[in-house]
Order: structure tokens, then sequence, then C-alpha cells
């Protein structure tokens, strides 16, 4: 038979769904994949169930609800000051990853350039390379992720089209700083670049540290496609509700490859999410409070076990170091060998890079609730304390 697709023959299967899949098998307990393991608000969830009942379950309009439309566009408004036009500036997508999908078949032609940061989320490369799109990569280096201004500038060309910017990050937990991204804005200007600005974490940011859209820097505006997820923002991951916040004539090109993606999103939990964006600013600090409150717990735990940890100032994830430990496996085979033997799963943080990764770090989900992150470190605790000292 004829070869199928090179590129999606070549793709394994998401490190997140084989990580998943074996916490599953040895009943470990799963802090790899990034879902919290308790529901979302219960006024969101009502909302979601009785709008089944309602009469309104055909398809919505393409780009959205116009509800939630005028949620988003008076979110951005509210938390970033951002002009957003609610009808023609917006785009309701089935989660983040489509809307990113969306936003680079909105904007790249094949031999387009991009700029990526490492690590990085491991879709952004595979879908890029399926529109015939160069990748040019940039590195952030632990411990600080210091944004490398020599690096990045030399990474932009006569050719690139676009910077592809992942802020609150993930794996890192890094916050991009203002002198950062005006670092990056100046780029963007000087070499006529868009950005697609992956901002999913936006409200889950520690109080020493405050999250900055691009989109919200002078000149920005035109050149930027703001992306947020209701399932992030809301607990409620499975939900898949994204949406997409820009200047009209870029989300209209959004909406165009949306169309073709999924075409639509299902209405009664994007009527749900509009009633959540519109909560008062205490669920939003609730939110970030009660996630500082568990990285701390698990970074102290990691640490007193001897662990390596990196500053997280926002998302889900913390940065653990296994070189303390000295262990003589890599992250890859240490996670493995921890989801097998103590019952943690965690994610390798080799993954979030194309090539000749650091092989020292795992990624340890943190949105869990504060008993499961203490039997996770108990785990971990017994299962070190029973190996043979190096």
């Amino acid at each position: 038979m004829k070869p199928v697709n090179t590129l999606l023959g070549q793709t394994g299967t998401t490190i997140f769904t084989v990580m998943s899949a074996l916490a599953t098998r040895h009943g470990a307990i799963n802090l790899g994949q990034g879902f919290p393991d308790t529901e979302g608000p219960a006024d969101i969830v009502q909302a979601a169930a009785a709008a089944l009942l309602d009469q309104r379950n055909q398809y919505p309009p393409l780009t959205g609800l116009p509800e939630l439309k005028a949620a988003v566009a008076a979110a951005n408004a509210r938390f970033y000051g951002l002009d957003i036009d609610p009808v023609s500036g917006v785009c309701v997508t089935s989660g983040a990853t489509e809307a990113i999908t969306a936003c680079l078949m909105a904007l790249l032609n094949p031999g387009d350039e991009v700029v990526l940061i490492e690590p990085l989320y491991d879709t952004y490369l595979p879908v890029m390379r399926m529109l015939g799109a160069v990748a040019r990569l940039v590195r952030l280096e632990p411990p600080g992720w210091a944004l490398p201004r020599a690096a990045l500038a030399a990474a932009f060309g006569p050719r690139t089209k676009l910077l592809l910017l992942n802020t609150p990050m993930n794996p890192t937990g890094k916050v991009f700083t203002r002198e950062e991204l005006a670092f990056i804005a100046g780029l963007l200007a000087a070499h006529d670049a868009y950005a697609v600005c992956d901002e999913v974490y936006e409200h889950l940011v520690f109080r020493s540290t405050r999250h900055i859209p691009l989109m919200t820097l002078p000149g920005m505006a035109a050149r930027c496609l703001r992306i947020g997820s209701a399932g992030k923002t809301f607990s409620l991951t499975g939900w898949k509700v994204g949406y997409v916040s820009g200047p009209p004539a870029l989300v209209e090109l959004v909406g165009r490859a949306h169309q073709n993606l999924t075409f639509t999103t299902a209405p009664n939990l994007q009527r749900a999410v509009a009633l959540g964006l519109a909560k008062p600013d205490a669920y939003f600090t609730t939110l970030a409070d009660t996630l500082q409150a568990r990285r701390d717990l698990l970074e102290a735990g990691l640490q007193r076990l001897g662990f390596g940890t990196l500053q997280a100032a926002g998302g889900y994830f913390i940065t653990a170091d296994i070189t303390p430990l000295g262990m003589a496996a890599d992250d890859a085979a240490f996670a493995r060998m921890i989801t097998e033997q103590a019952g943690v799963a965690a994610i390798p943080v080799s993954a979030f890079y194309a090539a000749n990764p650091p092989s020292h770090y795992l990624r340890f989900a943190f949105c869990k609730q504060p008993a499961v992150l203490e039997e996770a470190l108990q785990r971990l605790g017994t299962w070190l304390a029973a190996r043979p000292a190096a």
C-alpha cells in the first residue's frame, strides 16, 4: 500500500498520554498530566447542565455564541485594558490546542519561518511542520529561564512570519517580564512579524508576579493573536473551550481555519463559560492563591526528599532536578521508574525539546488536592529510602 503521511507517521503518541496510561496501569498518583482532581465551580457546571435542556442544542454560530464572545471581550478589557471587538475580534474554538492550530493556519504559508522558545508544548512543532513552516528554535536555560536576547534576535530574519509565545510558560512556570516582552515587541516590529500568544495560564499567576499580555504593549495589538482557555481558568480541562482575541482582519482568518477543523463548539459549554468569565475578582485571586499554596507544599516536600527545584511563577507545574539524588537514570527512565515502583507519575522535561535536551529534570503537576500531594510525597520518600545508597 502507498505510504501514509510521513510527518504523522514519525510523530509518536504524546508523552502525556503515555505517562497517564502508565500511571493507570500501575495505580500511580498522576502528577504528570496537568488536570485538577476536583470539579470546577458548581455554578458553572450547573449552568452547562441547565443549558442542555433549553432546546438550543443545534449548531451555534461558527465563531461562537454572542454571549461568550462578549464575555471574552469584556474580560480582555477588565483584566488588561484591551479593546477587543466582541463581534469580529473573538473566535471561540474547541480548546486552546485547536486555537493554536487555527492561528498558525491563519498566518503561515509554506516556507515561512516561526521562532519558537524551548522548552515548548509538544503540539507546536508538529502543527507548524504540517503547514510547511520552518522552525527557528531559541532555548531558555535553567535555573532562571531568562530570555537569551542575542540568540532570540539572531533567530529573526527576512522570512520570519511569527513568534509563538507561551506565557505563563509550560513546563517551566516562567512568566515573561515587561522588559522581556518589550524586547520581543521590538523584534516583531523590526521584522514586520506576528505573534501567536498562548496564554492559557493567564489567571494562574502567583502573587509575586504579574501576567502581561504581549498584545498590551505599544504597537502590538495589530500583530498579536491572544489565546485563552476555559479549561485552565475554571479547572474544567475536559470541556475544551478556548478563545482567540485579536484584530478583526486576523481573527476572520482564524475563523476560516476553525471552520475546517471543528467548525463550532458545544453551545451549552459556551454559555456556562460566559457566566464564568463574569465572576468577581475574588474567584480569580482565590484560584491563584490556592494553586500557590499547593505549589509551596509540593516544592517543600520535593526539597525535603533531596530533589532540586526551580522557581515556578505561574501555571500548574514545578520543575524538579533529579541530579542531587545521585542516580544514573536520565529523566525519561527516572519518570518511568517512579511511576512503576513508587506509584507517582511525572513528565520528563526532555519531552519539551526538539533535540539535545537536558536529561535531568522532571515536571510535577501541583494542581491536585493537598492530601494527594502529601500521599505522592510519602510514596516517593518510601521508595527513595528503600533504595541502596549510591
